[in-house]
């Protein structure tokens, strides 16, 4: 896929991209649609999904649960039910530690090139 400088500028994602932003098929992301209420992007005239970013966010939470956590669905629900606040906030900790590790593994490639 080609970098996109304008990405943050961007409004609406496909589901391939969502897929590809979570390294799962597009029929999971469809499966989820219809398990958690939440994910609920908005489709166009020929019915194709557009993701917004908290669409998006809705995603990852439910893929931390589930795929990082390793929670069954239902198991899910119930947390998500319970304590939404709390799920949403271990996902965006566990999004911001992702993105400091890969900074890291990249500074230390780069070091060990020196």
């Amino acid at each position: 896929m080609a970098y996109n400088p304008n990405k943050e500028l961007k409004k609406y994602f496909s589901i391939a991209e969502v897929a590809e932003q979570f390294n799962v098929a597009e029929s999971l992301l469809r499966f989820w649609e219809k398990e958690f209420p939440n994910i609920k992007p908005r489709k166009s005239g020929r019915g194709i999904r557009q993701y917004t970013k908290e669409d998006i966010e809705e995603v990852r939470i439910v893929y931390n649960l589930v795929k990082v956590r390793g929670m069954k669905i239902a198991a899910a629900k119930t947390v998500l039910s319970k304590n939404r606040k709390g799920a949403s906030d271990t996902s965006e900790i566990l999004g911001r530690l992702q993105s400091i590790r890969t900074e890291l593994q990249e500074i230390s490639r780069e070091l060990s090139e020196l």
